[in-house]
C-alpha cells in the first residue's frame, strides 16, 4: 500500500513540476527582449529587430527594455508597440482581413496539389501500362538475328 502510494505521489510531483513552466507562461510570465527582438521588425530598415542596427532600431530596444520593466508580457508588449510603431512592427502580418490569406492560401493550395495528385496520378500510370502492352518490340530480321546470335557466342554469352 506504501509503494502505491509513493508511486501515486512520485508522478503527481512529476507532473505538477513539469505543468509549472506551462503555467508561468500562461499566468503571462516576463517578457524577455531576445523573444521580442525576433518577432520584431525595424520600422525604418525592415529588418527583424535582432539583427537591425539602425538608431531606429535602437530607439525600439529602449521602447521595449522600457516596457519590460513595466512587467509587461510578450503579447501586451507587442500591442504596445502596435500602437506606438504601427502593424509594420510586426514580423507576421496579423490574422484577420486581407492578411489571413497569407496563412490559409499555403496550406490551400498543398491541399489542392495533392488531390490534383490523387487524381492525375494513377491516370497517368494506367495510360502508361496500356501504352507499354501495345509496344512491342518488332522481330528482328534473320540476317540480324544470326549476327546477334554470333556476336553473343564469340563474346561469352
Amino acid at each position: 500500500m506504501r509503494r502505491r502510494l509513493f508511486a501515486l505521489a512520485s508522478v503527481t510531483a512529476l507532473i505538477a513540476a513539469a505543468a509549472l513552466p506551462a503555467a508561468a507562461l500562461a499566468a503571462g510570465a516576463k517578457a524577455s527582449l531576445t523573444d521580442i527582438e525576433n518577432d520584431v521588425m525595424c520600422v525604418s530598415c525592415r529588418e527583424s529587430l535582432a539583427v537591425a542596427q539602425s538608431p531606429q532600431a535602437l530607439a525600439e530596444r529602449n521602447y521595449i527594455r522600457t516596457l519590460i520593466g513595466q512587467g509587461l508580457d510578450k503579447a501586451q508588449i507587442e500591442k504596445q508597440l502596435v500602437a506606438q510603431y504601427g502593424t509594420s512592427v510586426l514580423g507576421r502580418p496579423p490574422a484577420h482581413g486581407f492578411n489571413l490569406t497569407v496563412y490559409v492560401l499555403p496550406p490551400a493550395l498543398l491541399l489542392v496539389g495533392l488531390g490534383a495528385l490523387a487524381v492525375v496520378l494513377p491516370r497517368w500510370r494506367r495510360r502508361a501500362r496500356s501504352e507499354d502492352a501495345v509496344a512491342v518490340a518488332p522481330a528482328l530480321a534473320p540476317a540480324d538475328a544470326r549476327r546477334l546470335e554470333d556476336e553473343l557466342t564469340r563474346y561469352g554469352g
